[in-house]
């Protein structure tokens, strides 16, 4: 076959065009999917940190507040509450914190940044009920023992009023504690523990 009449320069030309049409059109359809992988703004969102305003929170009371789709609980323990806490040890089934359910800073008796706040994941760690707060002392359903603290509705699960659960109950581990920080006496900011610049 001969190459005659044939025009190589627009032959090539022709080639070189349609390439790159080519080109840009996959990158046209690869970059809405590539999109579609990063989190969409409203996931982004449920996973940000939340502030809590703990101005009006009484002794003895909880606040709630939801970050990253579970409800988190902050408790402001009365003394006589906190004075509790080691009374309870033996009735309970990690009261060291030795399980890694919460940062380093809140692995203490009080697994808290500051003693009298208690900031703990509303999630039981047998099937992710919600238990209740429950601060009264020696309620008839409870018992004589029971000097407040946290009760799963679902399977009888309980904890106490620093999140640790009891011996003997369904739940296997101790409510966990999310990172916060306190950016200032009346806010704690849930879901952030990095430093305060």
């Amino acid at each position: 076959m001969s190459d005659d009449g044939v025009d190589l320069g627009r032959r090539h030309f022709l080639t070189v065009a349609t390439a790159i049409t080519g080109g840009v059109g996959a990158v046209i359809a690869v970059v809405p999917f590539i999109a579609s992988m990063n989190p969409s703004v409203k996931a982004k969102a449920l996973g940000a940190p939340v502030e809590v305003d703990i101005s009006r929170l009484e002794p003895g009371m909880a606040t709630y507040v939801a970050w990253r789709g579970r409800a988190i609980a902050v408790v402001r323990r009365t003394p006589e509450m906190l004075e509790a806490l080691p009374t309870l040890d033996p009735a309970l089934d990690d009261p060291d914190s030795l399980e890694p359910q919460q940062p380093e800073y809140a692995q203490n008796e009080y697994r808290a940044r500051k003693s009298e706040y208690l900031v703990i994941e509303s999630v039981c760690t047998h099937l992710g009920c919600s238990p209740s707060f429950r601060p009264d002392v020696a309620p008839e359903d409870l018992g004589p023992e029971w000097k407040g603290g946290f009760f799963c509705p679902c399977h009888g699960s309980r904890f106490d009023l620093a999140g640790r659960v009891f011996k003997d109950v369904p739940a296997p581990l101790n409510l966990r504690v999310p990172p916060h920080k306190y950016l200032d006496e009346n806010t704690i900011l849930v879901g952030d523990d990095s430093e305060v610049v």
